[in-house]
């Protein structure tokens, strides 16, 4: 199986960002994917500036480079953005919103339709196939069980199977809202947040009232408190069929985390104890841990 760099889903600064990439280049990874995919304020780069560290990882590493476009489009502004970046004419797009399948399908350009598009069977997976989609990274609550399903139903079609990517580790995107929590957090108003979310690179970690970790909160988007590691599961995933995994950027250690999954992924045993959560691969609640010697 390949390994996927997802894009950084949290709000960095433009340096970090730099740094981060330079040191991903230098990673067991083949496929990278860049740009923003949670709120239009976060500036720190440009849909200019993402192309040209683009030209720039080419120069030093062999990944596939992928623009991940927003998942919720709101305004008129963002929906502008929207169709430059399906316009980059240098990058393959991350569809995270119906409304750029719309416009990659008008540009008869092949995507990759990310984790927010509500793909759960065959019949809707052939309609975008027929848009133009490649490559499919299921939705993260997606079990084992209803991807092989998925899969064989597109099949019984007699369709295709596009590649598919599987969001393998790093915290669960779970929803999005029109509200910004974090400014809210901050009792700032959603159009004067003063780009609060830079204060939290791994976002605010939401508790229950008897103390347990329930969720993370970035910015509009909703995230699993717990951290997904399907490592221990690498045996299972590669008999399904998964072509990528899908690693999303963590602020601290993230070369460690890529080079415990390439280990696996040339041979060495995946680990029986498990660090994070994996229910949903089992088809169980997200935030659930379940072990090796438990299946």
């Amino acid at each position: 199986m390949k390994l996927s760099l997802g894009p950084v889903l949290f709000y960095w600064s433009r340096e970090r960002l730099l740094n981060f990439y330079a040191d991903m280049a230098e990673q067991p990874l083949d496929i990278i994917y860049l740009g923003e995919t949670v709120c239009s304020k976060r500036r720190a780069m440009s849909l200019d500036g993402w192309l040209g560290l683009a030209r720039e990882l080419r120069e030093c590493s062999r990944a596939e480079l992928v623009l991940s476009g927003l998942t919720l489009v709101e305004a008129s502004s963002e929906l502008s953005s929207l169709k430059r970046l399906c316009d980059n004419g240098e990058l393959l797009v991350e569809a995270n919103d119906i409304g750029a399948v719309q416009l990659l399908r008008e540009r008869n350009a092949p995507f990759v339709a990310g984790p927010a598009l509500n793909l759960y069977n065959a019949h809707a997976l052939s309609e975008l196939i027929d848009c133009g989609l490649r490559r499919w990274v299921p939705p993260v609550e997606i079990s084992r069980h209803l991807l092989q399903d998925c899969l064989h139903q597109l099949d019984v079609l007699g369709r295709q199977r596009p590649q598919v990517e599987l969001f393998a580790y790093g915290h669960l995107p779970l929803a999005y809202s029109a509200r910004c929590f974090t400014a809210r957090a901050e009792n700032r108003p959603k159009d004067d947040c003063r780009f609060c979310c830079l204060n939290y690179p791994e976002g605010i970690p939401m508790y229950s009232q008897e103390n347990q970790a329930l969720f993370t909160l970035n910015g509009i988007q909703t995230m699993s408190a717990e951290v997904c590691n399907l490592l221990p599961d690498y045996p299972e995933m590669a008999a399904t069929g998964i072509d990528v995994l899908r690693l999303s950027p963590r602020y601290e250690g993230m070369a460690s985390i890529i080079q415990s999954f390439a280990e696996v992924r040339a041979g060495s045993m995946p680990p029986l104890a498990l660090d994070g959560c994996n229910g949903y691969w089992h088809g169980q609640p997200g935030m659930l841990r379940i072990d090796g010697a438990e299946l």
